[in-house]
């Protein structure tokens, strides 16, 4: 198991965040979100963000560990602790979320879209412009111009200034957002991480890549795994130059492209896929988790066929995934308040400084601070939307909505290493606040600056694979076990996020003048999206979308029973939270890998042990790090070498 670095180096009595973590994160994030936006958003095809560990970031870590590892040898002094270097990984990670595929990379069109693409059959001008911010927005078609076409340089006075405003606004909302998510990270921490043992499982493979002395480099069955992963991407690369030979095909293929007729095309997408990272990830997770994941899966196609069968396939957004996903999630996160009712009751008392067993001495943050920062924090993000035009009311139940999905995120992610979390349909709906409330109320409900202000909010409620509070709660695992003390992680993710947000700005802006969003840029295509769901929530108001209510609650309810019989029946197979991720639209591309997970886990358990389980746990690591590092070193090499497509494609 892992070793402890308080016995290794100098540095070893670090006991929170030191200037060198600073330095480091510093110099890496920029450098990480740099890479994660060429990736990403051009050309859009080699996602790093989406999966819940970041190849990126493991990448990153993995260079700075061997030259840490040198230093060990040659310069003792100067070598950083395992704790530094996992809270350096913590905030290439927070700050590489910033820049995410559903996080700033869809922040910044939305200054200028609404302006640049009105016309007069979409009535923008009347219809939308006078509504948006001035001081969110830019106007000028000067500035934008570039922007959108590419060949100017960023670099311009007039340009920079005009950025800057919008910018800067929302970089201070964004820190907000993020302060609040570490407020309420450290509030559970202590229940979730001491009292209830989660064991957040996607921090194994950094604890032991950073060790002193790893012994899991140091074992054949790792190497083996490596191996394996990294000669099937060196040999499809090679296939991809001279297309005679026969490549080893492990990215997805549609099994369900040839089926043409009603009921079975209903099916649209059934992707296999054979990556070797998803299999390694799959052995860390429960084996119901998987079975359940997969039979689920297969679930959500059969409500399909059996739609079109039946013609419910008519009603829009039919089997509404994501919002019985919701539904399921809430349920999930009303679950765990339960469980924690004692906790928090104590938790309250500590906070009116009442004597209680409750010790925040080891916290991220004393509990009062961080619950003065939760008020405080929500009060600037509703102060900020009122300044939009949004109401009191639908601010605070907007903000309530999106942080109850962040804390069932972060739990699912220590519980299970739940390896996606979008709660976005094959479809395209998603089961963010703007949705839920529209749905929920009707849009007919609420006077357009609340709608408006639901709009310019949603390309951080679109999808959730990006979310950094889950990283938030991993890095406070990681300095828990490594540096006996977590109250490093508050300053030292603040900075990274704030980092990461400026570095993605800059770097989005500098990629888009240079190659021109709509030329060459590859600009995220859901950018549209926003302002078409505004432009028929204005022209075309509606009530409630009793579908989407109606399948919330048969959401919350099968979980409910789902969870029901897994307390009573000792060996029930199927679990809730598989039910709630499955009908995610990024399920289609890590499905089977989890089911061939499944597979030989189950052999291994049910025919060996839980020791040959641990025994063979490096080949298994070594599958991921094999992929993520043969693989990112392809992307790199296509970055340098400049060339459009990177030839290592990630899961979307």
């Amino acid at each position: 198991m892992t070793e402890q670095s308080t016995n290794d180096s100098p540095a070893a009595t670090y006991q929170g965040l030191t200037w060198r973590v600073v330095a480091l994160g510093i110099v890496l994030t920029p450098i990480n979100v740099y890479w994660v936006l060429r990736i990403e958003t051009i050309p859009d095809l080699a996602h790093s963000t989406t999966l819940s560990l970041f190849f990126t970031a493991v990448y990153t870590l993995i260079v700075v560990c061997a030259i840490n590892w040198l230093l060990r040898a040659i310069a003792p002094r100067f070598a950083l602790s395992q704790s530094e270097l996992l809270l350096t990984y913590s905030m290439v990670c927070v700050g590489s979320a910033m820049a995410s595929h559903d996080f700033i990379a869809v922040l910044i069109p939305l200054f200028t879209w609404s302006f640049w693409m009105a016309n007069p059959t979409n009535k923008w001008d009347t219809l939308i412009n006078p509504h948006m911010p001035e001081w969110l927005t830019i106007r000028d078609p000067n500035i934008t111009r570039g922007f959108y076409e590419g060949g100017v340089s960023l670099y311009q006075a007039d340009i920079l200034l005009a950025w800057a405003r919008p910018i800067a606004m929302w970089t201070g909302f964004i820190i907000i957002l993020v302060a609040v998510m570490l407020c309420l990270n450290s509030l559970v921490r202590r229940r979730w991480l001491d009292d209830e043992h989660l064991a957040c499982p996607l921090v194994y493979l950094p604890v032991e890549i950073s060790q002193p002395r790893p012994t899991l480099f140091r074992t054949k069955l790792f190497w083996i795994g490596f191996a394996i992963a990294g000669s099937i991407q060196i040999w499809n690369r090679v296939g991809f130059f001279y297309p005679i030979l026969p490549t080893i095909q492990i990215e997805p293929v549609n099994m369900a492209a040839g089926l043409r007729d009603r009921p079975w095309n209903a099916v649209d997408i059934l992707p296999r896929s054979f990556h070797p990272f998803l299999i390694g990830l799959g052995y860390l997770m429960p084996s119901d988790f998987l079975f359940s994941f997969w039979f689920f899966y297969l679930f959500w196609k059969a409500q399909l066929v059996f739609g079109a069968m039946v013609g419910l396939d008519r009603i829009r957004d039919y089997p509404f995934s994501s919002s019985q996903g919701f539904g399921a999630y809430v349920l999930f996160g009303l679950y765990a308040v339960w469980l924690a009712r004692d906790y928090l009751k104590e938790l309250y008392q500590a906070v009116l400084g009442e004597r209680t067993r409750l010790s925040d001495e080891r916290e991220p943050l004393p509990y009062r601070a961080a619950m003065v920062g939760v008020i405080l924090g929500l009060g600037g993000l509703v102060w900020f939307s009122m300044a939009m035009g949004m109401r009191v009311w639908v601010a605070v139940v907007f903000f309530i909505i999106y942080y109850v999905l962040g804390l069932s995120i972060t739990r699912m992610r220590a519980q299970f290493a739940v390896p996606i979390h979008s709660l976005l349909s094959h479809g395209g709906a998603t089961a963010g606040a703007p949705a839920i409330l529209a749905s929920v109320f009707g849009t007919r409900s609420f006077p357009k600056g609340d709608l408006v202000g639901m709009a310019n909010y949603y390309w951080f409620n679109r999808a959730f694979r990006g979310h950094s509070m889950p990283h938030q709660m991993e890095a406070m695992k990681m300095q828990d076990q490594t540096a006996h003390t977590s109250k490093g992680t508050v300053p030292a993710l603040l900075i990274a996020a704030l980092v990461g947000s400026l570095a993605a700005f800059w770097a989005i802006l500098h990629l888009y003048y240079s190659l021109g969003a709509t030329a060459k840029g590859g600009m995220n295509m859901w950018i549209p999206r926003n302002f078409e769901m505004l432009s028929s929530w204005l022209v075309a108001p509606q009530g409630p979308q009793w579908g989407a209510v109606i399948s919330i609650g048969i959401g919350a309810l099968i979980a409910f029973f789902l969870q029901a019989m897994r307390m009573r029946f000792v060996n029930w197979p199927f679990h809730p939270l598989a039910y709630a991720i499955s009908g995610d639209t990024t399920s289609n591309y890590i499905w089977m890998p989890l089911m061939i997970a499944w597979a030989i886990k189950s052999v291994i358990v049910k025919y060996g042990s839980h020791k040959l389980y641990q025994r063979l746990m490096p080949l298994f690591m070594g599958l991921i790090l094999g992929e993520f590092m043969v693989g990112g070193s392809i992307n790199l090499g296509s970055l340098a070498l400049n060339l459009r497509r990177p030839f290592f494609y990630f899961v979307p």
